[in-house]
């Protein structure tokens, strides 16, 4: 039977919208400000006016975003889906609160790893100004709600077809359910000669903590159980090649150098976590081509006047 699509689906592609591009340039050196016009209103969009001002500044922004192309065409068509969006949501009684924009604006600044007075004063000195950031984040949230609540209902999936691609998808790497412990060694710098010489004195798990105190700054941690789909693809393959009692090679990560000892391992027939994945993936791919048509057609049916 065919299911909706779950509203947490389409999560990254929001936070992808207010953060990502911004991201890209901001801190970086600030380019030449794009010369300014003479005030006036460019385009109509179901006459909610957008003035080559509110254009001037949104090509300043990509700007700094480092956006290829012609920007003031660029933050022309922008701005236009922004009202069509600003306009829908308002026709399903979405109003956005400041609150909402500070809170996603804060997000940004954070995002960057910078305070939000540090943030205005980046704007304000290319010349944007936070108000022109803030629009971008008003649309995106009302948009992010329609979606949600009204384009969000129209993805289904067969769960038998499901089912057929989860089988299909399923290899000696990725049927494995595990039992794991992590063996850490602790310092900024690699520990390679100490994890390998852990590796020769290991006996199976019971011996995992006995072996580790011969150590300095060595840990055992229970990750308890993990199956092969929510590991990295090439953890998962060197498990899986790993008989139980065994323990992997060492690999650095920002706690220090890792190893993972299997304690358990067996075949996992149930194929849910790749249900999910594929879930989760084809639903963000569906959800991503409703979007895009709902927008098409909303401009199809708008009167849009360009001056």
């Amino acid at each position: 039977m065919a299911q909706p699509l779950k509203p947490e689906a389409n999560s990254t592609m929001t936070i992808y919208r207010i953060y990502a591009a911004l991201a890209l340039g901001l801190l970086l050196s600030i380019g030449a400000a794009l010369p300014a016009s003479a005030a006036g209103v460019r385009v109509t969009v179901n006459s909610t006016p957008i003035t080559d001002v509110q254009i001037s500044l949104r090509a300043k922004l990509m700007a700094l975003e480092h956006h290829p192309g012609n920007l003031t065409k660029a933050a022309t068509d922008e701005l236009v889906n922004e009202a069509l969006e600003i306009q829908e949501a308002k026709r399903y009684g979405i109003v956005i609160s400041d609150s909402q924009v500070d809170t996603a604006y804060l997000g940004v600044a954070r995002n960057l790893k910078v305070a939000p007075d540090k943030l205005n004063l980046i704007l304000n000195s290319a010349g944007v100004g936070p108000a022109t950031l803030r629009d971008r984040l008003r649309a995106t949230l009302a948009w992010n709600q329609v979606t949600q609540n009204v384009i969000t209902p129209r993805v289904q999936f067969s769960e038998a077809t499901l089912a057929q691609q989860a089988a299909s998808k399923a290899t000696a790497a990725n049927s494995f359910d595990y039992i794991l412990k992590q063996i850490t060694f602790l310092g900024k710098a690699p520990r390679i000669a100490d994890a390998n010489r852990y590796r020769s004195m290991y006996k199976g798990c019971d011996s995992a903590v006995a072996v580790s105190e011969k150590f300095t700054d060595a840990a055992v941690i229970d990750v308890g159980r993990r199956h092969a789909t929510q590991l990295p693809p090439a953890l998962a393959a060197e498990l899986g090649a790993i008989p139980v009692g065994g323990i992997t090679r060492p690999h650095p990560d920002s706690t220090g150098t890792v190893m993972l000892a299997i304690c358990s391992k067996d075949v996992a027939k149930d194929l849910t976590f790749i249900t999910n994945q594929l879930r989760q993936t084809e639903g963000n791919s569906q959800l991503q081509s409703e979007v895009d048509k709902y927008l098409a057609d909303m401009k199809a049916k708008a009167k849009i006047i360009y001056r």
